[in-house]
């Protein structure tokens, strides 16, 4: 690409008052509707702070807890019969039904402490995903499949040595196979031991909106026997984490009677994540006008081929440069170039604004790191400057402003919004969208990880989208850089 080529066509852009103005106006589009009113939270008046797990992330750690001190080395094992359980009405309706949520759990667990993000190790049931070992709120491995019931109940164990702790089950208390052995670093000598019972959020998915609320859930027990250098006579219960919420129906707590136990909880002991089922809102809320800035700039992408075309100065341009590759690559630098900066000053005053106006309105803004802020400022310029880059090649290709506008509507913005802005679509079909069309560049935004024993609507609506941020940007990419082939090889085979 010579210097010349680059600087005629940067000459083009800057001259031509309509193109310079709707980048302007995309970049302002895109900060007024991120500072708008919108959002607003109670985190400010009544305080929001989730927990930290060991690992810094911030958890959820809420569950009816039977304990005992467990001194050096020992184990507690039990048998689960049954798991019953409470939720709301999908219809929103008063009071609860009967019902579990899937990762409604019950078992044993060992735990440093009774403080909120204790390190732990616990064995349980789950209402659909059979038994597991989790620990530290982020780590899940699998055992036993099936749901626990009398005519099928669980036997569960988990023995301590130093700061390993290790997690069997059984089907039938004679036969055990070890689900996992996990090291907690920094395990004091006394711990706590014991058995729990947790249920999370309930939702459910009406149209476009989605219901619920807490749900609580009842572990069932017999043969418990815990086993400690110092044992102790009594149970002693605690809801660790508060209620969650206020739930109607029975209360959290344990019954004794003849060697068996039933615990009822609430709550969950998973990683926290932002959406209907948990807590506040991430940073890609503040860049809502990601939208409309990507409208306006894939229209001036396509118009800075086409206007050449519309007004016959295209083969100006080309005798002027008769190498038509190198006029179409220095077309897409500079299209690239400035929608770049100006979706950058845009994306980068949005996103540190819009986020202390969130937290100003009490909203909880999940946090994240320098890096994920810079891939998310970043990202999203970038994805700007390649949309606009494709809207080029689609006005390449077309040479008529209006079929090439329409053209880059439906294949640059339409998707994104039946999969993002309206999501009208199922869940399947939204996410093939997210996966294959350009609008997979969003996920450039997304800061919060899926979690698979957390259950949540992981839709765009809350964040969350079906490829990695880089993986969805090259899908993007992808297209541009196929556009970009077409339209070279029209443009050398056809008449100016």
């Amino acid at each position: 690409m010579s210097r010349y080529a680059l600087h005629a066509e940067w000459t083009k852009f800057r001259t031509v008052r309509g193109w310079v103005t709707g980048l302007v106006v995309a970049a302002a589009a895109m900060a007024a509707l991120g500072l708008s009113p919108g959002m607003q939270g109670s985190c400010n008046v009544a305080g929001c702070n989730p927990p930290l797990g060991p690992g810094g992330e911030l958890v959820s750690d809420s569950y009816y807890f039977v304990h005992q001190p467990l001194s050096g080395a020992g184990r507690i094992t039990v048998r689960v019969t049954a798991l019953t359980g409470q939720i709301p009405w999908a219809s929103g309706g008063p009071g609860m039904r009967p019902g579990l949520v899937p990762w409604a759990k019950s078992g044993v667990i060992i735990t440093a402490s009774t403080r909120l993000g204790a390190a732990y190790a616990a064995m349980l049931v789950t209402a659909r995903h059979g038994v597991r070992m989790q620990w530290n709120y982020t780590q899940d491995a699998a055992g036993l499949p099936g749901a626990v019931s009398a005519a099928s109940p669980r036997w569960l164990r988990l023995t301590r040595s130093g700061d390993t702790i290790t997690g069997f089950d059984s089907a039938n208390g004679t036969r055990w196979t070890r689900v996992g052995r996990v090291r907690l670093a920094g395990l004091p000598a006394v711990v706590q031991a014991g058995l729990f019972t947790t249920s999370p959020q309930y939702s459910a998915t009406q149209g476009l909106g989605v219901s619920g609320g807490p749900s609580q859930a009842t572990g069932h027990f017999d043969h418990v026997q815990l086993e400690s250098a110092s044992p102790v006579a009594g149970w002693a219960g605690a809801m660790i984490g508060g209620a969650g919420g206020g739930v109607a129906g029975p209360a959290v707590g344990f019954r004794q009677l003849r060697g068996t136990f039933t615990v009822t909880g609430t709550g969950d002991i998973a990683p926290a994540e932002p959406g209907p089922a948990g807590l506040g809102t991430t940073v890609a809320q503040t860049l809502i006008g990601t939208f409309a800035a990507l409208i306006a700039m894939v229209v001036v992408g396509v118009m800075f081929s086409t206007a050449e075309y519309r007004r016959g100065l295209i083969s100006t341009t080309l005798a002027a440069s008769p190498r038509r590759g190198q006029v179409l690559a220095a077309k897409a630098v500079v299209i690239a170039t400035v929608t770049f900066v100006a979706g950058l000053i845009a994306a980068a005053a949005v996103v540190t604004l819009g986020v202390r106006a969130l937290r100003d309105s009490g909203v909880y803004v999940w946090p994240v790191s320098a890096a994920t802020g810079l891939r998310v400022i970043a990202g999203t310029a970038a994805l700007l400057a390649v949309a606009a880059v494709l809207g080029l090649a689609i006005g390449t290709v077309a040479r008529r402003s209006a079929v090439a506008v329409a053209a880059a509507i439906v294949v640059v913005v339409l998707p994104y919004l039946l999969a993002v802005a309206i999501p009208v679509l199922p869940a399947g079909a939204t996410g093939w969208l997210l996966r294959l069309t350009p609008a997979a560049a969003f996920a450039v935004q997304q800061t919060v990880p899926q979690y698979a024993q957390v259950d949540n609507v992981y839709t765009p609506v809350f964040g969350y989208y079906p490829l990695p941020p880089w993986a969805g940007f090259a899908v993007l990419c992808a297209w541009a850089a196929l556009a970009l082939a077409l339209a070279a090889i029209l443009l050398n085979r056809r008449d100016a």
